[in-house]
């Protein structure tokens, strides 16, 4: 689904008491194209949260109501509650708040289909097959605690990057190739400082793996393909000791 245009009048009827993502924003506000693009994509993939749009300069109730200042707002809305906003939203931290949102969602699940969703998530975890944008905030999860499912191959990386834009196919190539045998995620390191502060990232792109918890590999520098198909075999056939894998 495409995200629906929202207006004064038709706001509560398409909100209502739902999970979504509001976007407000005139287009001439520094909106980041490359948020809008994953922002249309979400609206396509996501099926249990509404996204919708509000040009501010011909819906000037719901500018208000949210107080719109004149650039790019991104707020995300459940049950008519306000759970967070941001001005001139990144596309990296769309996952973030998306999960947010699925986390209120499965909070008001009966216990049996809370535990569907859950057996849902992990076979969604073992098949993702492309790249996957993370934050500081969804790292920990998305990378070192999926890691206990699969390997997790991070890609270090910042838009002005020209060997970055090098690696990027060769990921999304082997990210298809290896699903469900390991995961490849991406940190945008310019979006997520806290990131790249904590791993000490010098030079992007800087490339980390992660099994079972652990930090198994982490190096600098655009690798070639074969490199990177070596590196994603031996962190398949790796084997972590038990111990080693419940200190992580």
């Amino acid at each position: 689904m495409t995200p629906i245009t929202l207006t004064d009048s038709n706001f509560k009827s398409y909100i209502g008491g739902s999970a979504a993502l509001l976007l407000i924003s005139d287009g001439n506000d520094k909106l980041r194209s490359d948020f809008k693009t994953a922002f249309d994509k979400a609206a396509e993939e996501e099926d249990s949260i509404v996204f919708g749009l509000v040009d501010p300069t011909v819906y000037h109730k719901l500018s208000e109501r949210f107080d719109y200042q004149k650039r790019a707002l991104l707020i995300g809305l459940y049950r008519g509650e306000v759970r967070f906003r941001r001005s001139r939203p990144w596309a990296s931290d769309l996952p973030d708040y998306i999960s947010q949102l699925s986390e209120a969602i499965a909070a008001d699940l009966p216990p049996e289909a809370r535990e569907a969703a859950i057996e849902d998530e992990k076979a969604a975890l073992a098949i993702l097959d492309k790249p996957l944008d993370i934050s500081d905030a969804t790292f920990e999860q998305e990378a070192i605690l999926a890691s206990h499912e699969l390997p997790v191959l991070v890609d270090f990386w910042a838009e002005w990057c020209g060997p970055c834009r090098q690696v990027s196919p060769i990921l999304e190539k082997l990210a298809g190739e290896y699903a469900g045998q390991i995961r490849v995620v991406k940190v945008d390191t310019d979006a997520n400082p806290g990131l790249s502060q904590a791993f000490q990232i010098r030079s992007i792109p800087t490339i980390a793996v992660f099994k079972q918890g652990k930090l198994i590999f982490m190096q600098p520098g655009a690798l070639p393909e074969p490199s990177f198909r070596e590196l994603i075999k031996q962190a398949i056939e790796l084997e972590i000791p038990a111990d080693e894998a419940a200190s992580a």
